[in-house]
C-alpha cells in the first residue's frame, strides 16, 4: 500500500521511516522537496520517494497529515482537495498556539466545543480523518518500548473501516488502541499532547506514553 506523508519534519520523516520499514511505499511530501534536510532523509532511506505536497496527496492511498496545527489549513490548501478525498488521513496534527508554555502548560487554539480535526473533517467532508499519534513524542512512535508493556493510542473518527485500518497500522507499531468514537472525540485527545508535554517542560522528561488500564 502507499502512504503519502504530508510534512517533512521530525514526525513526518520518522513515521516516513516507519512505514518503509513495514514494507509499505512512501512519497514523503515538503513545502520544499530540494530542502537538505528532505535530500538527507531520502538518502537515508532508499527507495522512498520524496515530492510536494500534492504529489505526495496524489501519491498515497493513506496519507499521514503531519504539519504544525497553525499551518495546516494552508497545507490542506497546498496538497489539492481533490488528492485528499475519499483517503484515510492520519491525522497527526495539534492547535498549539503560537506562544511559550505556562508552567509548562502549552495554550491551544481550540476549546472543548472545537476541534483542529473537526475543522478539517468540514474542510474535506468526504476525507475519512482518523486522529493517532498526536498525543506522544515521535521518538516513541514506532515501537516503543515500555516495561509496564504496550502503551496506549487513543484514536477517533468517523469513518469505522478507515479506524481498523489505522488500528492495523498501530498494531505493527507497537501500539494497543482505543478507539474514542467519532470526530467530536478529538476535543478531547487533542489536548493530551498539552498533558503529555507538560513533564517534558517541567522536568525535561519526554520519554512517557499513556496506557488506559481495564
Amino acid at each position: 500500500m502507499k502512504i503519502g506523508i504530508i510534512g517533512s519534519g521530525e514526525v513526518g520523516q520518522i513515521l516516513g521511516t516507519a512505514f518503509l520499514s513495514e514494507g509499505y511505499e512512501v512519497k514523503l511530501g515538503s513545502r520544499d522537496p530540494l530542502k537538505d534536510v528532505v535530500k538527507t532523509w531520502k538518502t537515508e532511506n532508499p527507495g522512498a520517494k520524496t515530492g510536494t505536497f500534492e504529489e505526495a496527496a496524489e501519491f498515497g492511498e493513506i496519507l499521514v497529515l503531519a504539519v504544525a496545527g497553525h499551518a495546516v489549513f494552508k497545507v490542506v490548501e497546498a496538497a489539492g482537495s481533490k488528492n485528499l478525498e475519499s483517503k484515510i488521513i492520519i491525522d497527526i496534527t495539534n492547535p498549539s498556539a503560537p506562544a511559550p508554555p505556562e508552567k509548562g502548560v502549552l495554550k491551544l487554539t481550540t476549546s472543548f466545543s472545537r476541534s483542529l480535526m473537526e475543522d478539517l473533517q468540514m474542510l474535506v467532508p468526504k476525507a475519512k480523518f482518523v486522529k493517532a499519534f498526536n498525543s506522544v513524542g515521535s521518538d516513541l512512535m514506532y515501537k516503543p518500548v515500555f516495561k509496564e508493556g504496550k502503551p496506549t493510542m487513543f484514536i477517533c473518527g468517523n469513518d469505522e473501516s478507515a479506524k481498523k485500518e489505522v488500528t492495523k497500522i498501530l498494531d505493527l507499531f507497537g501500539w494497543e488502541t482505543e478507539d474514542m468514537g467519532f470526530v467530536e472525540s478529538a476535543r478531547a485527545i487533542e489536548p493530551l499532547s498539552v498533558l503529555w508535554c507538560i513533564p517534558g517542560f517541567l522536568r525535561n522528561q519526554w520519554t512517557h506514553a499513556f496506557k488506559l488500564l481495564k
